[in-house]
């Protein structure tokens, strides 16, 4: 039995590390650095975050979900600058993770985190596509956006054919199920791109090559100094908090995958805290739980978390035996990887769901990824949660009146509900419209939340008509 569960631990290894490996440089050369520095990331998420207690079968890595604000970050602060960031922000999580902050995470809300990915999505996108002819693409969100109207004319119609032939293999290969089982489709698309460049001797973009110990940058102590600026430390805290939210989300999308053992929140957060600490001293990309992978290494019949530690010692044998492997790469068949991994993030049929029941978690979608486009990924998560608390607090506001004739006894009118300032002009329309040749009681006991604003108004109100205002020990908060 114990020679089965290391057969399957084996076999699920070398499949999440073949899909791995095309993503961990495609992900590298989207995020503006070397090649390289994605398979550093690959190899910490496998020997450091897979062999730490946490959540045993996802795999992290480099992901797609944190590219944009990566590319960002260099752009704005320096490659030198990014070991930095990514080691203060494992340190981040290392503390939410001690302080057991870990499952508060699940109480985002879901249509932030989706606005946050369709965000992320469409930014890659838009970025990418560029990239699929070989052209330039914008700095901007909405520099990427606007130049889609020019682009047919910048793109090199070779590079543009080996990039739209790696994403028919993306679409086409998973519908054969037995080749899918055997060899993942990122792979089998990669391959055959960078075999049909090399027979061909075609003229596009291949990935740069440097070698693993020259594109890696311990900082260097006058490096931390930069977090001391307002926007070094916000950078950090964006690394950190949506990398966390990631990885927790993806490891509840794993747990309902499999049987075994449930996720540690806590620990995990800690794990990715350790392998982004490790990934920052090394000067690489910042690391998070990956659901593609993980998915890959459930489904290939992984029992233990032996098989993540695994495939970070295969990425580290390929990077040192084989690392002229990726010199024959095109750029274009890495660009139609991740123009592929961005549409799958913008969550389609999630938004189809929830149109039909809570238009509202849409709106709050929509505005997230809105921003994101058109802002950064930092202001899109912000804008997005201050939306999805204010849409909360107005849901939860709920007021009624209700009315009863007394006869001579005049009227009785009970408040009913959560009474806040969101909904204090309704309440007082529907007071004033009482008649005002009655008496009234106003009673207040059926509040479940009476806020201070209303309970001054109601004080006035009353006050104002002369009449009786009735309220009980619970109708005040």
């Amino acid at each position: 039995m114990r020679c089965g569960v290391r057969k399957a631990d084996l076999f699920a290894s070398l499949v999440v590390f073949l899909v791995a490996l095309p993503l961990c440089v495609g992900v590298a050369l989207a995020s503006g650095v070397p090649a390289e520095l994605g398979l550093v990331t690959g190899i910490v998420g496998g020997l450091v975050a897979g062999a730490l207690p946490g959540s045993s079968l996802q795999v992290s890595g480099p992901a797609a979900g944190l590219t944009v604000l990566v590319y960002e970050a260099v752009q704005r602060y320096g490659l030198e600058t990014l070991g930095v960031l990514v080691f203060a922000a494992g340190l981040v999580q290392l503390g939410l993770g001690a302080l057991r902050l870990g499952r508060w995470f699940r109480a985002v809300s879901v249509a932030v985190v989706q606005g946050m990915l369709a965000g992320i999505g469409l930014m890659l996108v838009a970025g990418q596509v560029y990239a699929l002819g070989d052209a330039a693409a914008p700095a901007t969100g909405l520099g990427k956006v606007a130049g889609l109207v020019s682009l047919p004319g910048l793109l090199d119609p070779v590079a543009l054919s080996v990039g739209g032939a790696t994403l028919a293999v993306l679409l086409l290969w998973p519908r054969w199920k037995r080749g899918a089982r055997l060899v993942p489709g990122p792979l089998v698309a990669v391959a055959l791109a960078a075999a049909v460049t090399g027979v061909f001797d075609l003229g596009v973009r291949r990935v740069d090559v440097r070698g693993l110990l020259d594109a890696v940058r311990v900082p260097e102590a006058g490096d931390f100094g930069r977090l001391t600026e307002v926007g070094v430390i916000g950078t950090v805290v964006a690394f950190a908090l949506i990398a966390s939210a990631e990885s927790l989300f993806s490891a509840a999308a794993v747990d309902r995958l499999h049987r075994g053992a449930r996720t540690d929140y806590d620990r995990e957060l800690m794990a990715q805290g350790a392998g982004n600490a490790v990934c920052g001293v090394l000067g690489a990309l910042p690391l998070t739980a990956v659901i593609v992978r993980s998915a890959a290494n459930v489904q290939a019949g992984a029992r233990t978390k032996a098989s993540r530690v695994l495939h970070g010692v295969w990425l580290l044998v390929f990077t040192v035996v084989l690392p002229g492997v990726l010199g024959l790469i095109p750029v274009a068949a890495l660009a139609g990887l991740l123009v592929h991994a961005g549409c799958k993030l913008v969550p389609v049929r999630e938004v189809r769901g929830l149109w039909r029941g809570h238009r509202g978690e849409v709106v709050v979608l929509g505005v997230t990824a809105g921003v994101i486009l058109a802002g950064s990924l930092f202001e899109g998560v912000l804008v997005g949660l201050a939306l999805a608390i204010g849409k909360t607090a107005w849901d939860a506001s709920h007021v009624h009146v209700e009315t009863e004739d007394r006869g001579e006894g005049g009227l009785l009118v009970r408040v009913l509900g959560h009474a806040t300032f969101l909904r204090l002009p309704k309440l007082l329309d529907e007071l004033e419209s009482l008649p005002h040749d009655r008496e009234i009681k106003l009673e207040l006991g059926g509040l479940r939340h009476l806020d201070h604003a209303c309970a001054a108004a109601l004080e006035g109100w009353a006050a104002a008509r002369g009449q009786e205002l009735v309220a009980s020990s619970r109708s005040t908060s």
